[in-house]
């Protein structure tokens, strides 16, 4: 009876290995199992350390707070920050298109919990959701490149990118991470070899809401329209329905982004860090001609359609001249020097490559290598002549992504993420030779070897373990401190004890106080708000009776005084006499009266009291 038994499970497990295989040679069965696995991972390795259910960027704070004025009836035109900045506020550069989900969780959760749970909660969901984007995109370009095998690398590559980074954790609410799904859902629109039209238009609508969601893309969708104006130029009629789809659904997209986000008030109004009409026409201009072009020259012979596309280019570069000069340099050139060398300077994610060489060259591996080694894989292929197209189509969306990466570092995350595909065909390629001569312990390496380069983790792994070594042996990663941060809930409390009124603090500390209190700020780390923090680094810099002169003309009602925070640190350094020095060392002006501070507390508190009063 055993035999028997054995014999009739036998069979019957076969059957479900071989219905499993199956399963997973589909793109959704195997892009929900890698989402699983991957959210799985994020909360087991994030979530036992976790001290806040909001991301540890100001970004995430400053999102929650823009959230909850939308919940609390701020219009859905209305984007300035009412408690921010100087005089009557400052206008903010995000849009709306993030806060809705986020604002739609909340509420929906909030049906069956309470006003914080269901914040907890939604804030949880929502980045990790945009796993499943992701990893769909990066699926089904790995498998139109390479087939099922190339699907499951690129899933799993896709997969160790997203664990150590922090865009995809609970609480990471900026619009980072939903530009990545949609830089890799372009991505894999343009490798349809097939050119069906449909693909060239989900590319067209991708474009245009990266675009509206923030400006960061902006140099990406570029490439991705240069990509599909080239393609058709070269290709012709074949093109043509993949070219009028994507120029078609790129110019309806942006206009309907552009007048359903951005106030009436504001149409003519040009600014470089958010769709405005500078890159509203440029996009509308640039696809509405490339239909034009695709409708009447598909026909025409290959010189005369680049002829046109010559033309399209001109067009376009005379709109932008004309319409938004500005927006040909860099959004934060027109930045005050003291702001730049205080903050901007300091913002990691803002610093190019020579300037994290300086400083952290050890995190080099980490940000670029595999950007690298992929953009020499393309090249070489294309010397091979091996999938022309494909590779010249990465190599040039990669190249693209690390001349942005060169100049900030933030722009590695894309980078990072375009490596994955041409890695992922060398990777194919590699396994076959090896698979094919089991004795050849060369081949066995090279694979190996390519499969360890082509996840950016280990080259961080191995930029840890040598700077290690270099500082004589000493571990990077410290243990995390539990002294209350002066950001901290705990910590601000004393702002929730009196009449709100208006805080002058480190531009660091000021979201928590927009998240945690009713009071208003004066300075926070956004560029449109320079006044604001111009004025509380002068108040820190100043001599004490100059100081009060800026707190009086600001209308500040309170000062937070931070000691711990590199920016008041190095103020006080700079200015051994100025106010922030002065406070360092228990001198405090007859105008500051001191507020209650909770025990331990790193942070101080004064009451503005205009001498006389």
């Amino acid at each position: 009876m055993t035999n028997v038994a054995q014999m009739v499970d036998a069979p019957a497990s076969v059957s479900s290995a071989a219905k499993l295989r199956t399963m997973m040679t589909g793109l959704w069965p195997s892009v929900l199992l890698y989402s699983t696995l991957l959210v799985a991972a994020i909360l087991a390795l994030k979530l036992p350390g976790a001290t806040d259910y909001v991301g540890a960027d100001n970004d995430d704070g400053m999102r929650l707070v823009e959230v909850r004025d939308f919940l609390n009836g701020q219009g859905w035109f209305d984007l300035m920050q009412y408690r921010m900045g100087l005089g009557a506020g400052t206008l903010m550069h995000w849009s709306r298109l993030i806060d809705l989900p986020i604002a739609t969780l909340i509420r929906f959760f909030g049906l069956f919990l309470s006003p914080e749970r269901a914040e907890v909660l939604a804030l949880a969901v929502w980045p990790l959701s945009l796993t499943i984007p992701s990893l769909w995109a990066m699926g089904l370009a790995g498998r139109r490149i390479g087939g099922t095998f190339g699907m499951h690398i690129a899933l799993g590559l896709t997969a160790f990118l997203l664990v150590p980074s922090n865009r995809f954790l609970p609480g990471a609410i900026d619009h980072h991470n939903a530009q990545f799904a949609l830089v890799a859902i372009m991505t894999a629109m343009l490798l349809d070899e097939n050119y069906r039209p449909l693909n060239y238009a989900i590319a067209g609508l991708a474009a245009a809401t990266a675009i509206a969601i923030g400006a960061e893309t902006t140099p990406f969708v570029a490439a991705v329209c240069v990509v599909v104006s080239v393609s058709w130029a070269w290709e012709g009629e074949p093109f043509a329905r993949a070219a009028k789809a994507f120029g078609l659904a790129l110019a309806l997209s942006i206009s309907l982004l552009f007048f359903g986000t951005v106030p009436p008030r504001l149409y003519s109004a040009v600014t470089c860090d958010n769709l405005s009409l500078g890159y509203y026409s440029l996009a509308a201009i640039g696809g509405g001609l490339l239909l034009f072009a695709a409708t009447f020259a598909s026909k025409a012979n290959r010189l005369l359609r680049f002829t046109a596309l010559g033309g399209i280019g001109a067009v376009v570069l005379a709109s932008a001249i004309t319409i938004a000069p500005q927006c040909l340099r860099n959004p934060l050139a027109d930045l005050d020097p003291l702001l730049v060398k205080l903050w901007l300077d300091r913002v990691q994610e803002a610093q190019s490559i020579l300037a994290l060489n300086r400083q952290e060259p050890f995190t080099l591996g980490f940000y670029y290598s595999t950007g690298v080694f992929a953009l020499t894989v393309c090249v070489f292929r294309l010397v091979c002549g091996d999938r022309v197209r494909v590779h010249l189509v990465l190599l040039f969306l990669l190249g693209v992504s690390l001349a942005i990466a060169a100049v900030q570092v933030r722009g590695t995350m894309f980078s990072n993420l375009l490596a994955i595909l041409p890695l992922t065909l060398l990777i194919i390629d590699l396994r076959r030779m090896s698979a094919g001569d089991s004795e050849n312990v060369a081949a066995a390496f090279c694979y190996l070897s390519t499969v360890l380069m082509s996840v950016a983790a280990v080259w961080g792994l191995v930029g840890g373990l040598i700077g290690m070594q270099v500082e004589n042996g000493e571990s990077v990663l410290q243990p995390a401190s539990t002294k209350p941060s002066c950001t901290s809930k705990s910590s601000l409390a004393p702002l929730t004890e009196g009449p709100a009124g208006l805080v002058a603090a480190p531009s660091d500390v000021g979201v928590a106080i927009l998240r945690f209190t009713d009071n208003r700020i004066l300075a926070a780390p956004y560029h449109r708000n320079q006044g604001g923090m111009l004025t509380e680094l002068h108040i820190g810099l100043a001599e004490p009776r100059e100081a009060e002169a800026f707190l009086k003309g600001a209308g500040v009602t309170v000062l937070a005084f931070c000691a711990d925070n590199p920016q008041t640190k190095e103020l006080a350094k700079l200015k051994p006499d100025g106010l922030y020095a002065q406070l360092e060392k228990g001198v405090v002006p007859a105008y500051l009266k001191p507020m209650p501070t909770p025990d331990g507390a790193p942070i101080r508190f004064f009451r503005y009291v205009p001498v006389g009063s």
